[in-house]
């Protein structure tokens, strides 16, 4: 399952830095506006601690863990919707992830200059986010110009569906209301998803500070930032790019006595990637064996036979059942054998919708 996300922000916000160190890539960060010229993509595995357990447990030939894909999209200005800066162009790169995080300067410096001379973050996501909608104004717009006419002529059910809620969505989006803020039922958000709008996708605002008030904790900046998320219920992981950068550096054991030494308990890229998990409503389940121990993404809600479908077609299309036990019962009881004893192995059909921490064997027959 492939998953993406963008990271967007104005010029100097600390983007490209943010992004060499999620994906330990050295692209270009310097000092002045659209250093990043291409969307720059990096692949990045997820954290997470029970594949340690696991990988001791099998002694695999190889551990797999999940992956998340993050894209690097150039620093957007004031009219990028009608071509300001490098305009449209990165725009249409938005479209194509699943979820947005946008990076927020909340650290003031005398060295790096900002594209509007000074701090505010409110007046820099208002920019980015009144961008956004204009951009997705002008797609419905456009549509309800090619159809507006046979609607209004004719009685053909699925046109005059269609610019009702288009009609919908732009009343909303010219009141300045983004549009994962608008109440749809099922039929409508299904009808939209295709357009790929840039306000329907959920967002997480990650406000960069300076490495004092990562520790010292929120500063103005940031309290401000959080009040302006609250209000449309979005997540705010506050981080310092600097610092993460300096932290990829290092190895993991000196990496968690830094963390340890600094009063922290995980690192700011760890709590992105988990909110960004979260904000998409992910999990993980894992299949095992001595050949190979590997984490698999999924969608909460799933059931067994679409999950096994991730890992092959073949395994959704002949699917017959799923061997399961839980992480936790394998952890607790230390090895298969004594789940089975305990009956915490289980058979479950195509129905049973998967959990989080799962162990999968699927059994099918093609």
């Amino acid at each position: 399952m492939s998953l993406k996300a963008g990271i967007v922000g104005l010029p100097n916000v600390g983007k490209s830095t943010l992004f060499n160190a999620i994906t330990k890539q050295n692209i270009l960060a310097a000092n002045y506006p659209f250093a990043t010229i291409d969307p720059n993509i990096g692949v990045v595995t997820v954290p997470d601690k029970r594949l340690k357990f696991l990988e001791d447990l099998y002694i695999p030939e190889s551990l797999i863990p999940t992956t998340f894909e993050f894209t690097d999209i150039a620093g957007l200005v004031k009219g990028a919707s009608s071509g300001e800066g490098l305009g449209n162009k990165f725009l249409s790169h938005i479209r194509e992830v699943d979820a947005i995080c946008e990076v927020v300067r909340c650290f003031e410096s005398n060295d790096i200059i900002h594209v509007e001379n000074d701090i505010d973050p409110i007046r820099d996501i208002e920019i980015i986010n009144v961008e956004l909608m204009l951009a997705d104004l002008e797609i419905v717009n456009n549509r309800l110009n090619k159809i507006g006419k046979k609607a209004n002529l004719s009685k053909d059910k699925e046109t005059i569906f269609e610019y009702n809620i288009l009609n919908k969505l732009k009343e909303a989006l010219e009141q300045n209301i983004p549009l994962r803020k608008v109440i749809l039922d099922e039929k409508e958000i299904s009808y939209i998803k295709p357009f790929n709008f840039l306000t329907a996708k959920p967002i997480i605002y990650m406000a960069n500070v300076s490495e004092e008030d990562v520790l010292s904790g929120d500063n103005d900046y940031v309290l401000k930032v959080k009040e302006y998320a609250l209000k449309e219920n979005s997540e705010v992981i506050v981080l310092c790019a600097k610092m993460e950068s300096e932290l990829i550096e290092l190895n993991e054991e000196d990496k968690i006595a830094f963390l340890t030494d600094l009063g922290l308990e995980t690192t700011g890229l760890e709590k992105l990637i988990k909110a960004t998990y979260d904000l998409l409503g992910l999990a993980t389940y894992f299949t095992v064996g001595s050949d190979e121990v590997r984490a698999w993404t999924f969608k909460k809600g799933m059931n067994a036979k679409a999950c096994a479908g991730i890992i092959h077609s073949d395994f959704e299309r002949g699917f017959i059942k799923a061997e399961i036990m839980s992480y936790n019962d394998l952890y607790t009881l230390g090895d298969e054998k004594k789940v089975k004893e305990n009956g915490k192995m289980r058979l479950e059909g195509k129905d049973y919708i998967m959990q989080d921490g799962d162990i999968c064997h699927f059994r099918f027959n093609v």
